[in-house]
């Protein structure tokens, strides 16, 4: 009997438990021939940098000597600005609304005050700015915030009214506070709200102007502890400013005035305006306006005061624009606005408040934009924005991201795109130009597309963490606009909104070919060219590409996928055919041949009109072909879900749930049209119901791809359209609910079943296959041109295509080209099915191929050139380079070793296929409970992994050929469709996703850039002198009349002032303390840090030894003190007595 060996079941649950088990003897040899290069400590995640608009800004403060802005936003986001390229992202970890920000000006340091009542000491003299300490309010709501310019004394106002007083250097609060019923008139019972502005005297330090909502305005006098002026107005206050002489100030108010008073005159207002109000001819007050939420009074010493405010509009002025007015002398400009008015800042040649102000420009924050006006030109213009702010100038539907391009092609991006470049921009340089860049060695070129909602296509440089947009392509100057028809469009439209949306996009950079598929089931095939051109006809090609098998047909004859093209008669390819011959006629030049028939029903009909007129086409992407489905038999065109171009074989193919289609956009003719079935002919492994066709419209269950005011109610809204099984309103039995649609989440070329009803990537299917399954279609999930082994056992390698399906099949199909040159243009390109590959769980979504020794095979490709080139030399040399010899170098004994290595990655396991024996002699489960939402197969430094997102937030890679573990980081705890949609890894380590509706997060699992990344990111701070104070003058020095001072140190401080009350704040330092200081503490400022943390150590212990010492000259006291009352007491005691 054969002994129990417990040892070898345990190994065997351990193989089986890491999934990276090698199936039989083969996979052991592989592992031994191939020595993998990468390890786990290769990998390491961590964010790079944050760019595009903040989401939702709330708050806006700006260092005049330091010249960097800063944003906060309604998610607790902090983002700094300096010069174009030197941005900073911070979070609050609350998440609460930034309500203030106040910048210690010239010091490094920002305060910030949230919605949640707590105050925040940001240190700006490190790359990575972080929290020296909070300070949190546990009685009174925080309304104001306002820190004097040189000074540590930061005064905070409440909704109670009351003005408390923080020292930002110990962030303790002060004894010192001024009581809302110490400020208004004694005889006031009404309480005057809560506190809407706080600011000092600009001449006299001692005086506090304090702005209550109800109207009242009191001059506080901080060292007599009373109020000297009250002055009241029976409209409620939005804001206050100084004139800088201090003897003025000016009021904005809820009814569209404007009341300038003199200090010492508190009975009525010195003058009141109402700038945009009708004034009556009776003398009667103006009709009431809209309010003016904020105003701002800046003197010039040559001229006059400038008076700029927000708001303020007539209310007979419906629909129109945001405004912000500036009021010049007699001049009143009145500057229209894109979106909502959020803030705005001036921006003045001095910090100092108490000198002539003289204004250069207006930073004003929209909901959306953020514009700066040049004040010293005519006309007011605004400077052109060098930061990325534009990217969801319409919204974000899609991304792809490019590392380690071909270095000619961003030059080549800018040349054409600095034409588009928009003129009026104020000739002056921004001015918004603090901070340094960073030291970055990270050298190769980055290349960020996006697609967006209304069909346009961006290039961004993203090379070395910076972005730049390069070009913008605009795709629906294709098609003609649509009327406002509604029977029309509902008859072929299939999508209610942005019917030119982007949804998947696929570009060679080598050969520069781009290729996009939008939401209307249409592709657009574009060249780059250098040249102008005009396009006559803009060549088009219809295809009926449906599968639908119904009660009338036998299933093998419903498989014919339609004709293989647009216009004229064709035949329908047999199934189980392979070679179907290219097509002859020419490709329609007009959008639809046939459209409605007699009977109603919609036939060979495209959901867009392509253009009939001419098209001018600019310098750069210029339009080589448009494909587009169309309706069959009242069946609308279902959408596209992969796609793939090669521009070696000048082939594009896509596909749907219906089937796939092959273009040869060289010849303009249609290769292939076949139903998924067809592909695996007499082989299919499912069992397939047949199913009558819907006559229903397809319904557009996601409306837009993406909108910007999304927000978690209009999330749904949100839920892409781009799936296998897209907004499918499915044939369920009676008794199910007839509303179920399964939705997917289509990151480029692979597609995930999603459940539209609720927000979480549960999944909408088992693994098993359900009547729904049965019904459902196998939809095309993903594509790979390479040049291998088309069949099991073949010895020589060709062009082929790899198809991956929803149901986890991978499928081979042959592609015979004719020889390069004038022949490739005439003859026909035969296209084969060759059979599977083999079958992963879940649908395919990433394929890529290996040589023997484990190199990354790219598909081929060819080198670009300008097509519209005249001449006998040009196009010679075109000719040469139409295709490129692939560099394969199989073993000479093709026998005893596999030559190519295919790795295949679906929604949830991983496998290394060898060929050409078709053997799997890796696999690997990848998630169990979740699903992956995109895969990538990359390219580090020194060796290839698979990249791998899941829905619950896990980061993965994987080791290749072995699919060993190497990094797993649960890095996203909360997913959403968004970032689903828009998540894309790219070669050497870098990722990147849209974190928000207007921001791009980047992200590095590379620990050599993680390394990298502290050299590579900008500095903030730069150490400047403050400049110097305005000079009072003889006159004023010898009578009197210029600034005075004030020791808010001897006011404000525990000697005089008192403590504050214990509970009204709780201090908490920041999260690393003077430990996170001194790390942080590099680069230009790092002695001047060093020394400040040596000074704040040393305070903070002689601090601690004089509270010690305090209390314990306080215990003496107190023991002393009751030893005298008990020697009293006892003194006349006899002993008896006690």
């Amino acid at each position: 009997m054969k002994k129990f060996n417990i040892r070898k079941v345990l190994d065997g649950l351990k193989e089986q438990a890491s999934s990276s088990a090698s199936s039989g003897q083969s996979g052991t040899q592989e592992n031994n021939l191939m020595q993998e290069t990468l390890q786990s400590e290769n990998f390491q995640l961590c964010k790079t940098v944050r760019h595009g608009f903040p989401y939702q800004p709330s708050s806006m403060a700006h260092d005049p000597v330091q010249k960097i802005l800063a944003i906060g936003t309604q998610s607790g986001a902090l983002r700094l600005f300096g010069r174009p390229g030197v941005e900073c992202y911070c979070q609050h970890e609350s998440g609460a609304a930034v309500i203030s920000l106040q910048f210690l000006i010239n010091e490094g340091a920002l305060v910030s005050a949230l919605a949640d009542d707590s105050v925040h000491l940001w240190n700006l003299r490190q790359k990575r700015p972080a929290i020296l300490h909070s300070l949190k309010f546990n009685r009174e709501r925080i309304t104001f915030v306002h820190l004097p310019f040189q000074s540590k004394w930061l005064y905070i106002g409440t909704e109670k009214g009351n003005i408390h007083i923080v020292n930002v250097e110990s962030f303790t609060l002060s004894g010192y506070v001024i009581m809302w019923n110490k400020a208004i008139e004694l005889s006031s019972k009404a309480h005057p709200g809560p506190v809407v502005h706080i600011s000092d005297n600009p001449m006299d330090e001692g005086k506090l102007i304090i702005g209550y909502e109800s109207g009242i305005v009191v001059l506080w006098d901080l060292k007599s502890k009373k109020a000297d002026y009250r002055y009241t107005y029976d409209e409620a206050i939005h804001s206050v400013a100084w004139h800088h002489e201090g003897k003025q100030f000016i009021c904005s108010h809820s009814d569209g005035t404007l009341t300038i008073w003199n200090i010492k005159g508190q009975g009525k207002p010195f003058q009141t305006i109402t700038p945009h109000g009708k004034q009556p001819k009776d003398g009667k007050k103006p009709e009431p306006c809209k309010p003016i939420l904020k105003v701002e009074y800046k003197t010039t010493r040559l001229g006059d005061p400038f008076m700029i405010l927000s708001g303020g509009l007539s209310y007979d002025t419906v629909g129109r624009r945001p405004c912000l007015t500036v009021m010049h002398g007699k001049s009143t400009a009145v500057l229209e606005m894109d979106y909502p008015i959020v803030d705005f800042l001036t921006l003045c040649e001095t910090p100092y408040p108490n000198d002539f102000q003289e204004p250069y420009a207006v930073v004003v924050l929209l909901e959306k934009d953020l514009v700066v006006i040049d004040l010293a030109q005519n006309g007011y213009p605004i400077f052109e924005n060098p930061y990325p702010l534009t990217i969801h100038e319409s919204p974000v539907t899609c991304c792809e991201y490019y590392a380690d391009c071909p270095v000619d092609l961003i030059p080549a991006l800018y040349s054409v795109g600095s034409r588009q470049k928009r003129q009026g921009y104020s000739k002056k340089e921004w001015p918004i130009s603090g901070g340094n860049w960073g030291l970055g060695t990270q050298s190769y070129p980055e290349i960020i597309i996006t697609g967006h909602a209304d069909g346009t296509v961006k290039f961004w440089d993203a090379s070395a963490i910076m972005l730049q947009v390069l070009y913008k392509l605009k795709t629906a100057k294709v098609f003609e606009k649509s009327r406002n028809n509604k029977e029309e469009k509902q008859n072929t439209e299939i999508v209610d909104e942005d019917p030119f949306a982007i949804q998947i996009m696929t570009w060679c950079p080598e050969s520069r070919m781009l290729c996009v598929a939008g939401v209307s089931a249409n592709l657009i095939i574009y060249r780059f060219s250098k040249q102008e051109i005009t396009t006559e006809v803009v060549q088009l090609l219809e295809v009926r590409l449906q599968y639908e098998v119904n009660d009338m047909e036998s299933p093998p004859e419903g498989g014919g996928g339609g004709d293989r093209g647009g216009g004229g008669d064709r035949d329908l390819p047999t199934p189980g055919t392979a070679s179907p011959s290219p097509q002859t006629t020419g490709p329609p030049t007009h959008p639809s041949t046939s459209s409605n028939s007699s009977d109603g029903v919609r036939d060979n009909v495209a959901c867009l009109k392509v253009r009939s007129t001419p098209l001018k086409q600019s310098p750069g992407y210029q339009v080589e072909l448009v494909v587009q489905l169309v309706w069959v038999s009242g069946e609308p065109p279902q959408q596209i879900t992969s796609l793939a171009l090669n521009s070696s074989y000048g082939l594009i193919v896509f596909g749907n749930s219906n089937g796939l289609a092959v273009v040869d956009y060289l010849q303009k003719t249609v290769l292939l049209n076949l139903g998924t079935v067809e592909l695996y002919g007499s082989n299919d492994p499912y069992q397939r119901q047949p199913r009558s066709p819907r006559k229903t419209r397809q319904p557009s269950g996601g409306n837009g791809l993406c909108d910007i005011n999304e927000g978690s109610a209009s999330e749904d809204r949100c839920k892409s359209p781009t799936s296998a099984k897209m907004s499918r309103k499915l044939s369920l039995p009676t008794e199910l609910k007839p509303d179920l649609v399964l939705l997917s989440v289509c990151p480029p070329r692979g597609a995930n079943p999603l459940d539209h009803r609720d927000n979480s990537f549960s999944r909408s299917r088992s693994s098993s296959v359900t009547s729904i399954d049965k019904e459902a279609r196998e939809a095309i999930t993903s594509f790979h041109f390479c040049e291998t082994f088309a069949r099991k056992g073949d010895s020589t390698i060709t062009p082929c295509l790899y198809v991956g399906t929803s149901l986890g099949t991978v499928l081979a199909v042959a592609l015979n080209l004719p020889p390069a040159g004038e022949q490739r243009l005439l003859q026909p390109v035969i296209v084969l099915p060759s059979g599977t590959l083999g079958r992963l769980k879940g649908s395919i979504l990433r394929m890529a191929f290996l040589d023997n020794t484990g190199t990354f095979l790219p598909p081929a490709f060819e080198l670009w050139y300008e097509p519209n080139a005249v001449g006998a030399d040009s196009e010679e040399r075109d000719k040469a380079r139409k295709r490129r010899p692939v560099s394969v170098s199989p073993s000479t004994s093709q026998e005893l070793q596999e030559s190519q290595y295919a790795v295949v990655c679906s929604e949830k396991q991983a496998k290394v296929i060898a060929l050409p024996s078709q053997n799997c002699i890796f696999k690997h489960s990848i998630t169990e409970t979740s699903f992956v939402l995109r895969a990538d197969v990359v390219q580090m430094n020194i060796g290839n992994c698979v990249a791998c997102f899941c829905a619950n937030g896990h980061i993965m890679t994987l080791s290749l050929p072995g699919l060993r573990p190497l990094l797993d980081v649960n890095y996203l705890p909360l997913t959403d469709m968004r970032i689903a949609r828009t998540f894309c890894f790219t070669n050497l380590g870098q990722a990147m996703y849209l974190t928000s509706p207007t921001e791009i997060q980047r992200i590095t699992y590379s620990q050599e850039t993680c390394e990298n990344l502290q050299e590579m990111l900008g500095e903030l701070f730069t150490p400047m002198e403050t400049p110097e104070a305005p000079n009072r003058g003889f006159f004023k020095g010898l009578f009197g009349g210029g600034a005075t001072s004030l020791d808010r140190e001897e006011l404000f401080g525990e000697t005089q002032a008192g403590k504050a009350s214990r509970g009204l704040a709780q201090h908490i330092p920041g999260p690393q303390g003077l430990e996170g200081m001194k790390g942080a503490a590099s680069g230009v400022v790092a002695d001047l840090a060093r020394a400040r943390i040596a000074l704040d150590e040393r305070g903070q212990k002689l601090g601690e030894l004089d509270e010690r010492t305090a209390a314990m000259l306080a215990s003496a006291d107190s023991f002393g003190k009751h030893a005298h009352d008990m020697m009293l007491k006892c003194k006349d005691k006899k002993w008896y007595q006690f």
